[in-house]
């Protein structure tokens, strides 16, 4: 159903309807005492509406899903990171020339297992600066993609700031002119609709 040219069956006894745009499947209507928003092709409600009084403007903003960005920018910074100390932090002078040779403190019950496993530690410390590298170039490689689906989930928006309220988005219209019709009609004194017309006054 087209409930822009449907409007007039949502309106109150007394209410008119002075301006009407379509938004792809939806759009907005601003009565003579509303602002009504269809939005049947985004989340959430299919219908908002918002008493004149507490519409404190429209305007066309560029948005996109917050939460890609949010994770490309935390990978990012962690891949930076990681590699920073990777070329800048040399591990293996730290345990070069430590010797694990213990003579035959070696021999004894449980001593070489623990120098095994210590001289493990030891190799993988020393390879610690690459790993460095290989996973803080993963992490950049993650956050660069993730960037690219934030910047593909970029679309214009007609947004409605509601006073003490959630703010009302649609898809921007392609008519630019849209916007100064739907300013100029938020703008305007609200019209009655049994308000007397200039024959009736003569």
């Amino acid at each position: 159903m087209d409930w822009i040219e449907q409007a007039d069956g949502l309106l109150y006894d007394g209410e008119s309807v002075q301006e009407r745009v379509p938004v792809g499947a939806g759009g907005v209507v601003v009565t003579s005492h509303r602002l009504l928003a269809f939005t049947p092709d985004r989340e959430g409600a299919n219908f908002s509406q918002v008493d004149r009084p507490n519409v404190d403007g429209v305007e066309v903003r560029t948005g996109g899903e917050f939460r890609f960005l949010e994770r490309a920018v935390k990978a990012i910074v962690v891949g930076v990171a990681l590699l920073v100390a990777g070329f800048t932090v040399s591990l293996d002078g730290m345990v070069e020339g430590v010797s694990l040779e213990s003579g035959g403190a070696g021999s004894a019950a449980g001593i070489g297992r623990m120098l095994g496993l210590l001289g493990t530690m030891l190799d993988l410390l020393a390879r610690l600066d690459d790993l460095m590298r290989v996973f803080g170039g993963l992490a950049l490689a993650f956050g660069a993609v993730v960037l690219a689906v934030y910047l593909w989930s970029r679309e214009r928006l007609l947004v409605v700031a509601v006073a003490g309220g959630d703010d009302i988005e649609l898809a921007a219209p392609d008519d630019e002119a849209a916007l100064g019709r739907l300013r100029t009609a938020l703008g305007s004194a609200p019209e009655r609709a049994d308000a007397p017309t200039d024959d009736a006054v003569a």
